[in-house]
């Protein structure tokens, strides 16, 4: 076996110049490894590279794969995903896999960022005030989850209302409401996640609901689930499409 062409080019145009140790130290794994990842799974669907970076990258925060993420970070920023596109994805990780887990990959991006001449603090996207913050993301929770909204609100017990204000000002407030990335891609990043979690089901088909509410279709989540399936494996992978094959059966896209 040897590494196949359309492999080492797709390798090549992340990590050009790239030596990779393992390929001295287990030659066979790397053979196997990058002929799946970068010749047949970059060969399945249509996502361009920009965005299969993004997505990657969401997973490994979730994943806590700190080394693999800085290695994938230089590869996104070399395909053209830009400094503000990379801090808007670890910010958007901080309301789903929380502080504890995305504070490293926040100074870690920090450092790469400053390695390759890139200006810190970068312009800011925050377009909130604390006055406007619950009221402009409760807006646009709305506007991606319609009535889902409204029923959290009512079906919550008044001690627990508490947690429902937080998703409003908080999560879409504070970050879903910021420039530097859309909603949609905001929505596919929040999937990404969620499915590299593990553990979060319930959250995971609201995502998908939503992905689908901003016109994200089926293939096109499917698509992520595919790219992410190097990174991921296959349990979390076959669990994604399960709840993606419950919210949207195969005979709604006949």
């Amino acid at each position: 076996m040897a590494i196949s062409e359309t492999a080492q080019r797709n390798h090549d145009e992340l990590f050009p110049n790239h030596k990779s140790t393992l390929k001295v130290t287990d030659p066979e794994f790397i053979e196997v490894f990058d002929n799946f990842a970068f010749d047949e799974v970059i060969s399945y669907g249509n996502l361009d590279a920009r965005t299969r970076l993004m997505v990657i990258l969401a997973s490994l925060i979730a994943q806590q794969a700190l080394s693999e993420y800085k290695f994938m970070l230089n590869g996104a920023l070399n395909v053209g995903v830009t400094p503000i596109e990379v801090k808007e994805i670890v910010y958007q990780s901080v309301p789903y896999v929380g502080i504890a887990k995305a504070f490293d990959f926040i100074h870690a991006t920090n450092e790469i960022l400053d390695s390759r001449g890139v200006t810190l603090p970068i312009e800011g996207q925050s377009t909130t005030t604390p006055e406007t913050r619950f009221e402009r993301g409760l807006a646009l929770s709305k506007s991606v989850f319609g009535d889902m909204i409204d029923n959290m609100y009512e079906r919550s017990p008044e001690n627990q209302i508490h947690i429902q204000k937080y998703l409003s000002a908080n999560c879409f407030g504070d970050y879903y409401t910021r420039t530097g990335l859309d909603i949609g891609a905001r929505e596919l990043l929040t999937f990404s996640m969620l499915l590299s979690l593990g553990g979060c089901d319930t959250q995971l088909k609201g995502h998908i609901q939503g992905n689908i509410n901003v016109g994200n279709d089926k293939q096109t989540l499917l698509n992520v689930v595919t790219q992410l399936l190097p990174y991921i494996g296959y349990p979390r992978t076959l669990n994604a499409i399960a709840c993606l094959n419950e919210i949207i059966p195969e005979e709604e896209q006949q």
